[in-house]
């Protein structure tokens, strides 16, 4: 049973003629021009800027150091603790902070598409355009069959912890108390705290219903063919999910239960920086009244977003409910995936374009989360870099990440499922010499995967990475299929090939724990083909 320490002190704040409980969207996009916090774009979108936080302060949060979850917790750099009284003492500050409002904003909802799953939330803001990003983002109220008590997001911006006083980093926390039931959210205007909170909350309590959280999308074509994407920032995840001839279950978040796939919000929180009709329709058409755009430059004669200026941030981002998504899967639940496709944008051009995996495979790249930074993405990279982030999704993990990978390979045995690692980076050279991978052949590759054409193909071990290549791909041209055949200098190849294997093992040392197997379903590192390099 959930302690009660503070008997429920944020109920004062829900008495009074200050609260506005579950107000209609357009009400709220009404008090936030009122209020100053946003303007309407031509396109009727509420735009906001968020000041000097325009991402997550992945350093300000915490998990509280209960007793309930201190043997469960991965603690570390991700996962770090937060006294009980440190809590308790900035709960109490920002609950009379939120007191001495003209005006809170209450919106009550759900995470967990599937009803035998569902977490009831409630979101107290100070600020108008943060519960309409609550609003659209969390599944909105309907009836549900939880008794459950609410997980209860409280977000107050304008106040600053004190790092002396309060034991934070910084004057901005995100602090996670599981025992009771609390989001307690300062410091910062990013309403994306608000929404992976709830994630990291999800990806602690559904392992323990034996439900596999995933930070990826998914859809299902019309024969009920489920497949799932995994992919970190920039190696196309949501561009290559958004299918016009498949349904959209959910773009970023979901859960594997034994009842099949289920989305755990109730909108999308899309990238827009360089955002064109051209290349992401869905995207663009889904920004109208009640979408909410942060840090995107708005025109101040004309009103029009201009998604290439940068001048705020390149995580520019809108917020929008599913239902903006003409072909979103109105129920966001569907069958076991028959299709798993982790996507890598391999900026060193030696992963194949496509790779066909074995279980113990699937697991290695999962707990890996490979990708690539480019230059110019941050201040001081000047060429690329391998990035590792574990199961796709590492700050958001409250657990052990071998918990996560081992659900993922027993329901790939138990369902069956194909899993595919698809580059979407460069081919015939790193970044600078090489170029992209062509959208039309990734997409190509993705359809043969989807409709099983790929099942009987006669593949190639990869001397390098031990991925299993397919000789012939619909739609692809052959020689494109092995990566050291688009490159001219084919020791330049080995080379840079055994470089980044070398860092996926460097990287995989942390998972020393994990089976034999699976230690050695990554690189092949000394072959008779390798040794000489």
């Amino acid at each position: 049973m959930m302690t009660t320490r503070f008997s429920k002190p944020f109920t004062r704040l829900l008495r009074g003629e200050n609260i506005l409980m579950d107000l209609p969207v357009s009400r709220l996009v009404e008090k936030s021009l009122f209020r100053g916090e946003g303007i309407l774009t031509s396109d009727g979108a509420l735009s906001v800027e968020t000041g000097k936080y325009t991402g997550r302060s992945p350093k300000d949060k915490y998990i509280v150091e209960e007793e309930s979850v201190r043997d469960k917790i991965d603690w570390g750099a991700v996962n770090q603790p937060l006294s009980p009284a440190s809590f308790a003492s900035l709960y109490d500050q920002v609950l009379r902070h939120l007191e001495q409002k003209q005006e809170l904003f209450v919106t009550n909802g759900f995470a967990g598409a599937d009803p035998d799953y569902q977490l009831p939330i409630q979101v107290i803001n100070e600020y108008a355009w943060h519960n309409v990003f609550a609003r659209q983002l969390f599944i909105r109220s309907g009836e549900s069959d939880t008794k459950e008590a609410p997980f209860t997001i409280i977000s107050a911006p304008e106040f600053q912890a004190d790092p002396n006083h309060d034991g934070t980093n910084s004057e901005t926390f995100i602090v996670i108390s599981f025992e009771e039931r609390v989001v307690l959210i300062g410091g910062t205007e990013y309403a994306g705290e608000m929404k992976k909170s709830i994630f990291s909350v999800m990806n602690f309590l559904l392992p323990e219903q034996n439900i596999l959280s995933m930070h990826c999308s998914a859809n299902v074509g019309e024969e009920g063919d489920t497949a799932l994407f995994f992919g970190l920032s920039g190696t196309g995840k949501t561009t290559l999910s958004a299918d016009p001839n498949r349904l959209l279950i959910g773009d970023d978040e979901h859960g594997w239960s034994d009842n099949g796939i289920f989305n755990i919000e109730g909108g999308c929180y899309a990238k827009c920086v360089h955002l064109s009709y051209k290349k992401e329709p869905q995207i663009w058409n889904a920004i109208h009244f009640g979408t909410v755009l942060e840090n995107v430059y708005v025109n101040p004669h004309s009103g029009e977003p201009d998604y290439d200026n940068t001048t705020l941030t390149e995580n520019t981002r809108a917020a929008y409910p599913l239902e903006n998504i003409p072909n979103a899967l109105e129920q966001s639940m569907a069958g076991h995936p028959s299709t798993i496709i982790f996507l890598t944008a391999d900026a060193f051009g030696v992963l194949p374009p496509i790779s066909c995996l074995t279980k113990e495979q699937a697991m290695y790249h999962f707990l890996s989360g490979y990708t690539s930074k480019l230059a110019g993405t941050e201040r001081g990279i000047t060429e690329p870099q391998a990035t590792f982030s574990t199961c796709f999704g590492s700050p958001f993990l409250p657990l052990h990440a071998s918990t996560y990978a081992e659900m993922l390979g027993e329901k790939i045995e138990k369902h069956a499922a194909e899993v595919f690692l698809v580059n979407t980076g460069w081919s015939g050279g790193p970044y600078g010499i090489g170029k992209r991978m062509d959208l039309a052949y990734t997409r190509a590759m993705i359809q043969a995967a989807l409709q099983g054409e790929l099942k009987s193909a006669e593949t190639t071990r990869d001397a390098v990475f031990g991925l299993h290549l397919p000789l012939q791909c619909p739609g692809v041209p052959d020689e494109l299929l092995h990566p050291a055949s688009t490159w001219q200098d084919k020791e330049a190849y080995m080379l840079k090939a055994k470089d980044l294997a070398w860092k996926f093992e460097e990287n995989f040392e942390k998972f020393a724990n994990m089976p034999e197997q699976i230690r050695k379903a990554g690189p092949i590192l000394h072959t008779p083909e390798t040794a000489e390099y």
